[in-house]
């Protein structure tokens, strides 16, 4: 899958490797302020209590 998506990227080397670093920071970032936000309300382990 990576070597696809590395061969897909248009450019030299320095492009890819820009484009390639900005793909990865774009979906960490999706992933940590969309994804991950809506999931933690539905984990059945967040409901840890001691009574």
């Amino acid at each position: 899958m990576y070597g696809w998506i590395w061969r897909k990227l248009p450019g030299p080397f320095a492009a890819k490797l820009t484009l390639a670093v900005v793909l990865v920071l774009g979906v960490v970032a999706l992933l940590m302020f969309v994804v991950f936000p809506w999931l933690e309300p539905r984990l059945w382990f967040n409901e840890v209590a001691v009574n």
